[in-house]
């Protein structure tokens, strides 16, 4: 009997076991979940929620919902090209994807963002006979352009190697020691520059303001040392939403080969290129860039027949004024979900 008692309690004890999960799913509502991921980068982003209802039925029901605005700085300026800054959201027409926005967000003049500027300079040997000139009015252009406290940029040489001689910092007194750094002599690695510049100091996953990004590239153009291509360096310029403005230290009086990358990388990213023949226009050249850094526009919208699949979506903008000219980054490469 002792022995049936014994055999009978331990059957008890193991029903008891194997039926605990089965009470604990029946007898206890399923906890709602919500999770969220946003983003607050100036190209589109994917916000994604999942909820699980606490019905009786264990039923579960996924919310997903895709939330896509893009940022688009441009310039518009008249026949003679001159700025023109008394425009509104009715005076363009925008293409994404070859297609008509889905909604305009919002359409301002920008004249205040904060600046995070690359100044690329390039030291190799073929830009030599300029290279104290172009030291000292990319110094001028630094202390003229940045606000302290607000701005902030660093300084990169490159030649057949590129190297920051002085990090990101408002403090033009740095910033000026970080040009005097630069050696000349060398080959070139232009997009290799490029690429690192963007990808290392200028990407950005998130921001707590928005910042007009942009690097001014001082060089001849003819790269001969870079292991990355053009196209690459212009893919890593717009992933980044970098500007490019390249200012040409060819002084031959011919246009070369390197005026028209430098032209590429410039239309590409909506900056400018300037091909100052007389050594004193330089000086005019960075002025113009930071001329043009204070006056443009933004439009935020968002596209039609989005989808997050980390595709390159082109843009097209238009004045729908007659002599108006338009410049702007030529498009960007969706997130991936």
């Amino acid at each position: 009997m002792k022995y049936i008692n014994r055999y009978f309690l331990r059957a008890l004890v193991l029903a008891l076991v194997l039926g605990l999960p089965v009470f604990a799913q029946s007898n206890y509502p399923v906890a709602a979940n919500f999770s969220s991921t946003t983003s607050t980068s100036a190209d589109p982003y994917v916000a994604s929620a999942t909820t699980t209802p606490t019905d009786s039925d264990d039923s579960v029901l996924t919310i997903k919902k895709r939330v896509n605005e893009v940022n688009l700085l441009f310039i518009a300026t008249d026949k003679h090209g001159k700025f023109v800054r008394n425009l509104n959201e009715g005076d363009f027409a925008i293409l994404d994807d070859h297609k008509p926005p889905q909604s305009i967000v919002n359409f301002r003049s920008e004249t205040d963002l904060p600046l995070e500027l690359g100044l690329l300079i390039d030291t190799s040997g073929s830009v030599r006979t300029r290279f104290d000139f172009e030291q000292q009015s990319a110094i001028d252009f630094l202390q003229q352009t940045l606000r302290p406290h607000f701005d902030k940029a660093f300084v990169m040489g490159f030649s057949s190697h590129s190297t920051v001689t002085q990090d990101f910092t408002d403090d033009n007194v740095l910033l000026r020691i970080g040009v005097h750094r630069l050696q000349n002599g060398g080959g070139t690695a232009l997009y290799d520059a490029i690429y690192r510049a963007c990808k290392n100091k200028l990407m950005k996953e998130q921001e707590d303001r928005p910042v007009r990004r942009a690097v001014i590239v001082v060089s001849d153009g003819e790269d001969n040392q870079s292991e990355v291509s053009e196209a690459q360096a212009i893919e890593m310029a717009q992933r980044a939403q970098v500007i490019i403005y390249a200012i040409s230290t060819d002084d031959s009086g011919l246009i070369l080969r390197g005026d028209t990358v430098l032209q590429q990388l410039s239309d590409a990213t909506g900056g400018r290129a300037f091909f100052p023949f007389k050594t004193k226009d330089i000086k005019a050249s960075f002025t113009a860039i930071e001329d043009e850094l204070r006056s443009q526009y933004v439009v935020s919208y968002h596209p039609a027949d989005f989808e997050a699949d980390g595709r390159y979506r082109p843009i097209e903008i238009t004045a729908l004024k007659k002599d108006l000219q338009v410049r702007a980054r030529k498009g960007y490469y969706a997130p991936r979900q």
